[in-house]
């Protein structure tokens, strides 16, 4: 039994303690108990009880005068809530601490300092008894006291927690959450200080914020204090771990996006002014990341670890946003703040709903950032520069700020977008838009400079990681599909994908695996370089071009490294999307004048006449010019499979022309570590040209399966360029000549006991191409996501009319 009446330490305070001590409390007294002696540092400290909140309010004798405050507010009022605000925190922060409750304070701090040091520095945190919840987390609501020394500050800090019970924040979220102010109580969390102010920290959850999928571990960090990254002021590094493959004892980082850190909160020097302050951080931290991959990968463990205690009895693992920091002295990863994740992990699993943006090259981009969430909006842009301008914003504008904090609520909640200058995925700009349901971009640098002068646009934050403000509006619209009835057909239906931005929320698509992942997009807009410029930079003549690839590879070893690094990402994030379902990945396919166009590429491409029949496909990977950087792709596919454990990625050749070809090219890649068979490898042939439909039996020893490209094969077949304007109208995949060769294909295919499928344009564009395919009995098809619910639909019509 605790010596006190009003204090318990974390060991005596558990997660059904939430009435006494509220969430964020109890679920450090749950942590420290059950999951430091499995592994999972958390820093020792104690809770001051909800009880102590409500004797403070009796003897003081404040609770009529506090009904009266706030009784009459009006939250759409943005002034009268700041001044009962004010005055509500001002009553309670004078009413004296009772001496019987100083005294425990006191006590307990005494304690605290036997455990560790006589100087001990403390993190005095709020923690209301209705915070913490599935469905309300009332994250940031109170305040926080973070570098307090000694027991006058200490005392003054838990008051002022007190107070701040009724922060202009706190009141609004719990009249929009429904709660009655007067039956929630307040307890405050006062715990050793982690040294991260000397090193890092974070918050990382459970899954991906933006698109609910599981399977992942999301981490986000800068140097210094984390109030940083909470409250957006930086752009912070972010971190992707795979859960399924990390359990099976892998362990590889799948993803990583190095912000730019631009400052960092430190210890101030003189606590009596303050006892934090913001540096600039040095260029060198700006440049590498503020933890090393084994760090993330700790992390991500204890992240794993923490998600499975608050599992349910029924093994629902239940997704969790955390907070960690790391001790600049003993070097300590530390877990300073555990709670349930609220917005991805309550949207309804079966109602899909996806926003298509139909910008073309007239579009005016205004400035990008860092996408939250995936809708898109269109309104007036309200740049607001201070908090006391937030009475002039009007609904349905978009805020525009530098950043947001807690006190910026109510204008958020009218808000049909928000943009900010700074802050990352993980800010309380990006938390409370998912909150609301709106679109948000934040990191944009200059937003407030930018959008000033141009108030109409619109917010697309629907196409990937990066989110565009666009000048004016922008025609979009909205599909909505109930999934819960849609059945799934006998035919295998995959998807084509490119992005790797968008592979996590494509994968709630009704789906088999990904039939085409194209390599050439992550090449095209991540690496940006030719690969052979990466591998010998000296060899580029343009100073332009040099000094560009120079910044690209930047905290990397090398080009090579760079280069492996972004595609093995890449290729990984798309291949984890879709884990265990196949995803076949497509081997580099640009032509000689796409290859030209990257930065460093004319220095290695050849000038043809028709690129679109030339030097590319298997032809490349043989020759002496471009094989070192078909080796790098072979490494790149390497790592996926092997260090990150993503064996569901399938290798697909495109452009095969002869059999002596495939044959060369199976052996360059054995030397490379990708022999087939070996470890369960296989590899599809594209099926693209004439000579592989006649010369199929030939073909067939050498591959696993074929993948129809219908766009080169019907090229091919009816000697049409596709991009030449003046022939371009002979160009039709529905040709009898060229349903002919698909249909030669699949027999073929079928004859040799070959996977066979389709993932050209055909089916995606033209349902009668998909129920073509069907009734030739393909394995598979390939669609676009945009086209992939109303093509299964029509193929679930026709498998039951062919009684399949």
């Amino acid at each position: 039994m605790s010596r006190f009446a009003y204090i318990k330490f974390f060991d005596e305070i558990g997660i059904e303690d939430i009435p006494l001590v509220g969430g964020k409390n109890a679920s450090l007294g749950e942590m420290y108990q059950a999951l430091t002696p499995k592994g999972v540092p958390v820093p020792n400290g104690f809770a001051i009880t909800s009880e102590a909140y409500r004797l403070l309010l009796n003897e003081g004798q404040v609770w009529n005068e506090l009904h009266r405050i706030i009784d009459p507010l009006d939250i759409t009022d943005v002034r009268d809530l700041a001044e009962r605000g004010h005055h509500a925190r001002d009553l309670i922060y004078h009413a004296p601490l009772p001496k019987a409750l100083e005294l425990e304070i006191i006590e307990a701090y005494e304690i605290l300092k036997d455990q560790f040091d006589e100087n001990i520095s403390l993190a005095v945190r709020s923690s209301a008894t209705a915070e913490d919840l599935v469905t309300a987390s009332f994250a940031g609501q109170q305040d926080t006291y973070l570098n307090i020394h000694g027991k006058g500050s200490l005392l003054d800090a838990c008051k002022r927690c007190f107070a701040s019970l009724f922060t202009d924040r706190a009141i609004h979220y719990r009249v929009e959450k429904g709660f009655d102010h007067f039956d929630v109580g307040l307890s405050i969390g006062v715990q050793k200080m982690v040294r991260s102010d000397l090193s890092a920290s974070g918050v990382m959850f459970s899954l991906d914020t933006e698109s609910g999928f599981r399977d992942t571990v999301f981490i986000t960090g800068a140097f210094g204090l984390g109030e940083n990254v909470v409250q957006g002021a930086v752009d912070p590094d972010e971190f992707y771990v795979h859960k399924p493959t990390y359990e099976q004892g892998y362990r590889h980082i799948l993803r990583r996006h190095r912000g730019s850190k631009g400052i960092k909160m430190v210890y101030s020097p003189d606590i009596t002014k303050s006892p934090v302050r913001n540096i600039p951080t040095s260029k060198s931290e700006q440049n590498s990341f503020c933890i090393t991959d084994q760090e993330v990968l700790k992390l991500a463990e204890y992240a794993i670890k923490i998600e499975k205690h608050y599992s349910d009895k029924a093994g629902y693992h239940k997704p969790m946003d955390m907070e960690w920091a790391k001790d600049g002295l003993d070097n300590t990863l530390y877990i300073v703040q555990a709670r349930p994740e609220t917005v991805a992990s309550q949207t309804k699993a079966n109602l899909l709903e996806t926003y298509h943006v139909h910008n073309d090259e007239k579009t005016q981009t205004l400035v990008t950032g860092r996408a939250v969430g995936s809708k898109v909006a269109y309104g007036k842009a309200h740049v607001i520069r201070d908090a006391s301008f937030m009475h002039e914003f009007k609904p349905g504008e978009i805020l525009v700020s530098d950043i947001t904090t807690p006190d910026w609520e109510p204008v958020m909640k009218i808000a049909s977008a928000i943009i900010t200058n700074r802050g990352g995925r993980t800010c309380h700009a990006a938390i409370i838009a998912r909150e609301l349901g709106i679109p948000a971009i934040v990191g944009c640098e200059d937003a407030t400079e930018v959008l000033e002068s141009n108030p109409k646009v619109t917010v697309s934050c629907a196409e990937g990681d990066t989110g565009h403000v666009y000048a004016g509006k922008v025609p979009f619209d909205i599909e909505k599909t109930d999934l819960s009835d849609l059945g799934t057909p006998k035919t295998e239906m995959m998807i084509n994908i490119a992005n790797p931005d968008m592979a996590f929320k494509t994968s709630f698509l009704p789906n088999q695996g990904v039939g085409l992942a194209r390599m050439e997009f992550i090449i095209n807009e991540s690496i940006k370089a030719h690969p052979l410029a990466l591998l010998n930079v000296d060899k580029i003549e343009s100073e332009q071009e040099r000094k560009q690839i120079q910044t690209l590879i930047d905290g990397h070893a090398s080009g090579k490294d760079f280069f492996l690094h972004e595609l093995s990402e890449g290729i990984g994030t798309i291949a984890a999307a879709f884990y265990p379902k196949p995803v076949v990945v497509r081997m580099s396919d640009f032509k000689s004048n796409e290859y030209a166009s990257l930065l460093g590429g004319s220095a290695f491409e050849p000038k043809e006449e028709n690129p679109m029949i030339g030097f590319r496909g298997a032809s490349r990977y043989i020759s002496d010019e471009f094989k070192p950087a078909f080796e790098l792709e072979c490494q790149a596919i390497k790592t996926v499979r092997e260090k990150m454990g993503l064996n569901n990625l399938i290798v697909m050749i495109p452009f095969v022309r002869r059999v002596k070809e495939a044959e060369q090219v199976l052996k360059v890649m054995e030397k490379n570590g990708l022999k087939r068979t070996e470890n369960g490898l296989k590899v599809y042939m594209m099926c693209e040209i004439p000579n592989n439909v006649i010369e199929i039996d030939h073909f067939a020893p050498l591959f696993d399966g074929i993948s129809i490209g219908s766009n080169d094969l019907t090229q091919l077949v009816l000697g049409v360029d596709r991009d030449s304007e003046l022939v371009a109208f002979d160009y039709d995949e529905r040709d009898q000549g060229v349903k002919t060769m698909i249909k030669w294909a699949i027999e073929g295919a079928k004859r040799n006991g070959l996977h066979s499928g389709i993932c050209g344009q055909a089916p995606s564009d033209y349902p009668e191409m998909a129920e073509f395919m069907v009734e030739l009995g393909t394995d598979s098809i390939s669609l676009n996501p945009d086209s992939m619910l109303k093509t299964t639909q029509v193929i679930l019509e026709l498998e039951k009319k062919l009684n399949r």
